[in-house]
């Protein structure tokens, strides 16, 4: 019985000595970081012709704001976008809710500034332009070097025209 247990014993540590290292995965943490790295903050001119009181565009950037995952979203997606991308995967949206309050939000956020009104408290009042709410958008680092928001021109998240719905849409009256 000692003799069956002690080679049962070794048998066993054995297993567990041995070397394992060609079957386990070992990703390369430095350069998956280097990879997720943002380049340095970036300042972008709104294009010409970007706000638009055209009702289209409004709902393209309200479906944006409101929306995450384009596959999960009831209903059909507003004339220019597509609930999936050109691969078949769900298109990513903003999301902006989760973080922003504005008119008719679903559980808007707390934790980024309230949007509502946002065209009589900022815009008619001079305090804020189109060009600050573009750049915001696009890429708030320039102003927020500390910011949580997305980064969403500068990382591809978003492309110039999706922006400029986002921007009509925040600044259009409600």
């Amino acid at each position: 019985m000692k003799k069956s247990l002690m080679v049962s014993l070794l048998v066993g540590a054995s297993v567990f000595a041995a070397d394992y290292s060609g079957v386990v995965e070992t990703p390369n943490a430095s350069k998956i970081i280097k990879a997720d790295l943002l380049g340095a903050a970036k300042t972008y001119k709104m294009p010409d012709g970007c706000i638009s009181t055209d009702p289209k565009v409004i709902a393209r950037g309200a479906f944006i704001f409101h929306n995450l995952n384009g596959g999960k979203v009831k209903g059909n997606a507003p004339e220019g976008l597509a609930k999936k991308n050109k691969d078949g995967s769900d298109k990513q949206y903003g999301n902006c809710v989760a973080c922003h309050n504005i008119e008719n939000a679903k559980g808007g956020g707390n934790i980024g500034p309230d949007l509502t009104s946002y065209n009589d408290v900022f815009i008619a009042t001079g305090a804020r332009d189109y060009q600050f709410v573009y750049q915001k958008i696009a890429d708030p680092r320039v102003d927020n070097p500390h910011t949580n928001m997305t980064v969403n021109l500068t990382t591809g998240l978003f492309n110039e025209q999706e922006i400029c719905d986002i921007t009509s849409y925040v600044v259009s009256k409600k």
